[in-house]
């Protein structure tokens, strides 16, 4: 167990260092697109210790993390839209939706826009959201516009926290460091799981 924490507190360290560093926006961007797309991960684990270290660019971060984020999501709707037989479905199965991509298309018809605000904003893998947008032909400027809200709300707000309470935050975090990754653990996997149950 004393492993297990000491290995954590490297990795956050590691992190928190690596925000200074001249390839750190890149990696945000680079995650925060792939994330979009077909990357499993999201954003937050650059996103968040970034703004951690530099509370005061916190805004930058949220912006560059939302611009990659919707440029992935217009990648993954892309696949969707084109490639959806070959690649967008064996994604789509990699993640245990394939029987239920036909419901989630039928309720675009009505639905679409408040399906892409809601799914942007919760930990549920936005791909899911991306690839299915572009397979069920929905507009792709309505898509981008609702993207650009729903991602952009969601880092923003991490960005309004970290730069108003980022010491206390980081403070916070330091002390009790394995309960939060353990907690973030848990609310992606939540994402996960609601995702294959709802969509």
């Amino acid at each position: 167990m004393m492993v297990d924490a000491r290995m954590l507190k490297r990795t956050y360290d590691w992190c928190i260092a690596a925000a200074d560093k001249p390839y750190a926006l890149w990696i945000l961007a680079a995650v925060a697109f792939a994330e979009s797309s077909f990357f499993p991960i999201p954003p937050d684990i650059m996103l968040l210790p970034m703004s951690l270290a530099r509370p005061k660019k916190a805004w930058w971060f949220a912006t560059v993390c939302t611009i990659a984020s919707v440029a992935g999501g217009v990648l993954g709707y892309a696949i969707g839209a084109l490639l959806y037989d070959s690649v967008g479905h064996w994604l789509i199965t990699v993640y245990g939706l394939g029987d239920k991509v036909d419901t989630f298309r039928a309720s675009y018809a009505e639905w679409g826009a408040v399906i892409i605000l809601l799914k942007g904003l919760t930990p549920i893998p936005y791909k899911l959201v991306t690839i299915t947008s572009g397979f069920a032909g929905y507009n792709i400027w309505l898509f981008v516009l609702c993207s650009i809200v729903a991602r952009g709300g969601r880092f923003f707000v991490v960005a309004v926290l970290l730069n108003r309470y980022g010491d206390l935050i980081r403070a916070e975090l330091e002390k009790r460091l394995g309960l939060w990754v353990a907690l973030g653990a848990i609310v992606l996997v939540f994402g996960f799981v609601v995702a294959i149950k709802l969509v």
